[in-house]
């Protein structure tokens, strides 16, 4: 039983932070500078786009991120996933995304092949 309540209380946790998430775009990239100096970040990391960037202050920080729906004719690109993604990186001026994802991460939300996405995200 008490297992039962752990899972029902998880799933509700997991629906009530994506009902209060942030609607936007992403797209994903294979290069980036680091907004970190001598570290390595892993593969689940993002630019930011100007929207987010707020002058670097993003920089570091943690997003979660589901896709939510095609932006172009690829049908049903979602995988139904989440990611984890720190930002270490600005989108350049005119990027076409809210934020733009590694090539690991995008694929664990979406199908590559679609390019560009809707996407909810928040804070983690």
């Amino acid at each position: 039983m008490s297992k039962s309540i752990v899972f029902f209380s998880t799933v509700l946790v997991f629906l009530f932070s994506f009902s209060y998430a942030t609607p936007g775009i992403a797209t994903f990239y294979t290069s980036y500078t680091p907004c970190y100096r001598g570290t390595q970040e892993g593969v689940m990391i993002a630019a930011a786009s100007d929207t987010l960037w707020d002058n670097g202050r993003v920089c570091g920080k943690m997003f979660t991120v589901k896709c939510s729906g095609p932006r172009n004719a690829v049908p049903h690109p979602c995988t139904g996933k989440s990611v984890k993604v720190k930002i270490v990186d600005h989108c350049p001026s005119g990027c076409a995304s809210t934020l733009d994802l590694s090539r690991e991460a995008f694929a664990q939300i979406a199908n590559p092949v679609a390019g560009i996405i809707n996407i909810d995200y928040f804070p983690a």
